[in-house]
């Protein structure tokens, strides 16, 4: 991991994105009061436009409804009880969602509101497909896809503390195979080190995706408003360079959209090392819940991570969990490393008579021709 001079060319990358998330956090939403920010809610919307102009999608993933919502009460202090929250977040998407409508409206831009929940996005194979079918409709239309977690109903999201919308904003770039995620907080990207008070060190200007040490870095937020932190921020770039896409963090207030699509060398970006995804293999990596745990023998980790192999009995020292054939389970490696995932071709009452064996052991344990436990065709390895 590298920083690099303020002063390096522009970053050719952009020039490719055609396909735009932008996340913007509640530090950059909302001003000290809990009120809408309007002038960057405006510069924002102006970016957009302008963004469009040049043949470039842009959906939206918007924090800021809790906020707003205290703001509208005159709220100093974030409730903790989770009916409180909810109700914040209802008067508050009104506020926000007015926001955008209003803003847009002057251009002659439809917004389209989506309210989702990590249910609606993770589990359900053919929720997940509808929800595909959704945003390419609504980019056929040339509207502007405005999302939010739907924090009005959705408790578990709720209680979070760290950064709910960081990962929402990757699902929906995975979702919809964007080229980019902008996350717009209140920190300039990321840095060699975080202290008590915010970020210390050397900002980095790009990071790769084989970096290990990324999440070393990583601290909690550093406001009591927002529910972001520099964690789940690096854990969204993590996600999307899996899948082949670029993430990069930016500050909200001090970076204008434009000019990190120019190329100007603003934020953190981190950039892929593999080929993008398909959207099946996308979905059982990222957009699926691991109904289970394999654990592989080194040899079986070396076949499949440098052989691009499948995985078969033999390769597999044990499993937990209770899952179905066709089921993703996670993969891991002896020291509790998690690989990969994939769909597993057995029921984990299977995997646990046949783990360990040869395919003739297996055909004769279950009287038929043994398969791989997971298909090479049907894994995704990290």
């Amino acid at each position: 991991m590298n920083a690099t001079d303020e002063t390096a060319i522009a970053r050719p990358q952009m020039r490719r994105v055609r396909r735009l998330v932008v996340k913007v956090g509640s530090n950059v939403l909302t001003t000290r009061q809990h009120k809408p920010n309007r002038p960057i809610i405006r510069q924002l919307v102006k970016d957009i436009i302008e963004l469009r102009d040049r043949g470039i999608e842009v959906a939206i993933v918007t924090s800021g409804a809790v906020a707003a919502g205290m703001g509208r009460l005159e709220l100093t202090q974030r409730p903790e009880q989770i009916a409180e929250l909810q109700a914040l977040a209802a008067i508050g998407q009104n506020l926000m969602m007015n926001s955008y409508k209003t803003l847009f409206r002057r251009h002659d831009v439809p917004v389209g509101q989506v309210l989702l929940t990590a249910e609606d996005i993770l589990d359900n194979r053919r929720r997940y497909v509808n929800l595909e079918n959704t945003f390419r409709s609504l980019f056929a239309y040339g509207a502007v896809p405005v999302i939010n977690e739907n924090d009005s109903v959705a408790v578990d999201e709720l209680r979070r503390q760290l950064g709910e919308n960081d990962m929402l904003a990757a699902y929906v770039s995975n979702l919809i195979r964007a080229d980019l995620l902008i996350i717009m907080s209140d920190v300039e990207g990321l840095y060699t080190a975080f202290g008590p008070k915010g970020p210390e060190g050397e900002l980095l200007h790009e990071v790769r995706h084989n970096d290990d040490q990324l999440e070393k870095m990583a601290c909690g937020s550093f406001s009591g408003v927002g529910s972001g932190g520099m964690l789940t921020k690096l854990r969204a770039a993590r996600l999307l360079m899996a899948c082949g896409e670029m993430t990069l963090i930016a500050h909200g207030r001090k970076h204008r959209l434009l000019d990190i699509m120019d190329g100007q060398m603003i934020g953190t970006l981190f950039s892929p090392e593999r080929k993008r995804l398909g959207s099946r293999k996308r979905w059982i990596a990222f957009a699926s819940q691991c109904r289970g745990r394999v654990v592989v023998d080194g040899g079986a980790q070396r076949a499949i991570g440098q052989q691009y192999r499948s995985l078969l009995p033999a390769g597999v020292i044990s499993c937990e969990g209770d899952f179905s054939n066709g089921e993703v389970v996670c993969i891991d490696n002896e020291r509790g490393e998690e690989l990969g995932r994939g769909l597993s071709r057995y029921s984990s009452e299977e995997l646990r008579r046949i783990f360990g064996k040869s395919s003739p052991a297996v055909e004769k344990e279950l009287g038929r021709p043994a398969l791989e436990v997971v298909h090479r065709d049907d894994l995704v390895l990290f």
